[in-house]
């Protein structure tokens, strides 16, 4: 296991994230809605999408959620050269998405749970509140 989290290249942690940040709102979703897979899949896109992802990052950048580090984190996943182009989206969106889930990868691998849990928390209630 690597000692600091931090210093883990920033993809690196945001593919991480990506999958925690999937996780989470699978079994939310499922609690949730009960449904065949196909309906679980298009739910699902509401909040794992860049452009959900993006969208939650800058609310919760408005009310100065993130912490000093964590805000640092998110810098470096937003300004992280990526080799895979963003799909259905500018590149401006998928970097801030790329923050988002960075900042998830970097809390699950540093063990810090109950931070990751109310940052998760927040997301299904942002997400949630745009309907």
């Amino acid at each position: 296991m690597v000692n600091n989290v931090k210093l883990l290249n920033p993809l690196t942690l945001a593919y991480m994230g990506d999958a925690v940040l999937d996780q989470h709102v699978r079994r939310h979703i499922i609690r949730k809605i009960q449904s065949k897979p196909n309906r679980l899949h298009h739910e699902a896109t509401r909040y794992v999408s860049a452009k959900s992802q993006a969208e939650t990052l800058m609310t919760l950048e408005a009310v100065d959620f993130f912490t000093e580090d964590e805000s640092d984190v998110i810098k470096r996943g937003r300004n992280a050269k990526s080799h895979t182009k963003a799909k259905n989206t500018d590149v401006q969106t998928y970097r801030k998405s790329s923050g988002l889930e960075a900042v998830i990868g970097y809390l699950y691998l540093d063990h810090q749970t109950e931070r990751l849990e109310a940052l998760l928390e927040d997301i299904i209630e942002i997400v949630e509140k745009r309907e």
